[in-house]
């Protein structure tokens, strides 16, 4: 059974930091994307950042609103990706979500997944 728990969520003042980490479990962690997405309150979920399976090369993708604030990582011995999240803004507010896909092309972007975590919210005031 694919799992995925999302942690590292909170409050925080803006220009502050937080870290996500995405623990996965039941499928071949090399085979799979990992994306973050967010849902904002009345707006549609986004992608935010991805990367393709370690198969695939582990080719990143940054929307870019976040490009030069946020970092994902993987670690593959853990079975985690990581997501740094620096600088934060009052519009980075959303629930932040987990997903994974197999990795059948280079651009995680562009996957539809079908494996979500529980979500992990994330505030920052202003």
């Amino acid at each position: 059974e694919v799992q995925l728990v999302e942690s590292g969520g909170g409050l925080v003042q803006a220009g502050g930091s937080l870290r996500l980490s995405c623990a996965a479990s039941g499928f071949t962690f090399d085979d799979y994307a990992i994306g973050w997405f967010r849902q904002a309150p009345g707006k549609e979920r986004e992608v935010v950042s991805c990367i393709s399976s370690r198969r695939r090369n582990g080719i990143i993708y940054y929307t870019d609103s976040v490009k030069g604030r946020f970092t994902i990582s993987s670690d593959n011995a853990k079975n985690t990706v990581s997501l740094q999240m620096n600088s934060l803004k009052p519009e980075d507010t959303a629930v932040y979500y987990c997903a994974a896909e197999p990795s059948v092309s280079n651009w995680c972007a562009r996957l539809r997944y079908d494996y979500w975590g529980q979500g992990t919210q994330v505030t920052v005031s202003s």
